[in-house]
């Protein structure tokens, strides 16, 4: 296995990033929780460790900590704002709180280049992304000043004898035009790490793996929806496991328009090699989500009904003990608080959502990755560009689409809303520029004139953004023509709704989803 940088998380918006910047390094990266104790297993294959920044001060009694341990490992250590903050006071030296706090872009003026800020040193100051409270007063025994923030503080530091660096800066955001170069500085001249991984070596070691993990005998079931990550994960784990795996097209009753017979066709005619059985199990889950309006109870419901089924299906087929999902990185971030402290967002079926007991152990090859990250593993293993462009559909599918009571007739007015909107966005060619497009209906109505004649039916919410992970989205502006067409043929063609709105919201602070 390649040699894997560490993230301990001490729950920064920004964990994320760092993991992608070593990634696009060609540095496989894997973030851990700040508390994970360290342990000789956990360094086998670690080349290096970073400290996150986070959003508490480093002065306060329940401030997050780590493992010791870490520090007398001998790995290459980087500390990021609070990391830094706490190698400093791990070292003996001293952190004041709030006396020059800095926000924004600022100038870090360099002492000393060496190997962290080798290649920058011609004009001796580098722009850089502050966002700290606190900062580091006084510098620890053995350790050298590297550069000053504007406000005089420490900007950074490294040890004299180890290779522990600190930076009061954020490397990792696009708003550090240098933090790139910075980190491959740290990866190459301080860590001496290759750049090996990509996604053919990911193909390689995660089939090896699962191959490894289920038996000669067991079979394996994926749940399959034809989305970009459900289908990269079933190719990937039939390369393991060949005619072993069952993929099952559940059609629960809150796809799109026409949505089974595109995937099933699209599916069937990429020769995938994939063996595909659909099963209606609409009315079920229509049955169980009746009533239902609270958007977490929505999710548990909808991932309780699909182990259901897959469980139901995969007793049909002798020895059955896996079950693949497509649970992709951004999901387990905004569904469990499990790399440190950061705040769950909202449960997501195939995460939160699922029992505590099930009969099938789970398979999770993409659970580490970002979704631009799984449309290039899913290139390298010969899936089809129309299939891997697919904008993202939500696990739970309509239901987090229709706000408030979720009814056979309010998911048919949102079907037609929706497929209106799709295709005036791929009639103006626009589907490939935009990472998800979709409408929502809402739980109001409101007073409209349709033929001289009073109307109070229902609003629709045309929803677009672009982004690059799921993680940060900006809403997508749309030509004028677009959108007049779109509110036209909506409320001329679907009866029900007299009013179409759009969601002009980023993400933060919105989510791309309503629920």
């Amino acid at each position: 296995m390649a040699e894997t940088v560490l993230v301990l998380d001490f729950g920064s918006q920004y964990t994320q990033l760092i993991a992608r910047r070593i990634r696009e390094l060609g540095v496989y990266s894997e973030i851990r929780p700040c508390f994970e104790p360290f342990s000789p297993e956990l360094i086998k294959n670690c080349g290096a460790v970073i400290l996150s920044g986070g959003p508490a001060s480093v002065t306060s009694k329940d401030a997050p900590d780590f493992d010791t341990g870490w520090l007398e490992c001998g790995l290459p250590i980087l500390g990021i704002c609070y990391g830094m903050q706490l190698l400093a006071l791990h070292f003996g030296g001293t952190v004041e709180s709030g006396k020059k706090r800095e926000y924004g872009s600022a100038p870090l003026y360099l002492d000393e280049c060496g190997d962290l800020f080798h290649g920058l040193d011609e004009e001796r100051h580098i722009q850089v992304w502050m966002s700290h409270g606190d900062h580091v007063e006084e510098l620890p025994k053995d350790f050298a000043l590297l550069g000053k923030t504007e406000a005089g503080a420490v900007g950074a530091f490294r040890h004299e004898h180890r290779p522990v660096f600190g930076i009061q800066f954020h490397p990792e955001v696009a708003h550090t035009p240098d933090g790139k170069q910075i980190l491959q500085n740290f990866l190459v001249r301080v860590a001496n790490i290759s750049s090996s991984w990509s996604p053919a070596s990911f193909i390689e070691e995660t089939v090896s793996f699962v191959a490894t993990r289920v038996q000669p005998a067991e079979q394996v079931i994926c749940g399959l929806s034809g989305g970009v990550d459900s289908t990269v994960a079933a190719v990937l784990v039939a390369k393991a496991v060949g005619k072993r795996l069952h993929c099952i097209f559940v059609d629960n009753g809150l796809l799109r328009h026409n949505e089974v017979d595109d995937v099933l066709t699209h599916l069937k005619g990429a020769n995938l090699g994939l063996t595909i059985h659909a099963v209606d199990a609409r009315a079920e889950f229509l049955r169980e989500l009746s009533g239902v309006t609270d958007p977490e109870k929505k999710r548990k419901t909808i991932g309780r009904v699909f182990v259901e089924v897959f469980e139901r299906e995969a007793a049909k087929i002798q020895h059955s003990a896996f079950l693949v999902q497509g649970t992709l990185y951004p999901d387990v971030i905004e569904s469990v608080s499990a790399f440190g402290p950061a705040t769950t967002i909202k449960t997501h079926h195939n995460v939160g959502g699922l029992p505590e007991k099930m009969n099938l152990k789970l398979i999770e090859p993409l659970r580490f990755l970002f979704k631009d990250e799984v449309r290039r593993v899913g290139a390298e293993l010969g899936i089809p560009t129309h299939l891997l462009g697919r904008h993202p559909f939500p696990g739970p599918g309509l239901a987090v689409r229709v706000l408030g009571d979720i009814t056979e007739e309010r998911l048919s007015i949102l079907r037609q809303a929706d497929r209106i909107f799709l295709e005036e966005i791929r009639s103006f060619g626009l589907y490939d520029d935009i990472w998800q497009a979709f409408a929502v209906l809402l739980p109001v109505q409101s007073v409209g004139v349709m033929g001289d004649n009073r109307t109070y039916e229902q609003v629709a919410a045309l929803r677009a953004v672009r982004s690059e992970d799921g993680m940060t989205a900006d809403w997508y502006s749309f030509p004028r023509e677009l959108l007049a067409r779109v509110s036209n043929r909506i409320i001329n063609e679907v009866k029900g709704i007299n009013r179409v709105v759009l969601d002009i919201s980023s993400k933060p602070p919105a989510t791309i989803e309503w629920e």
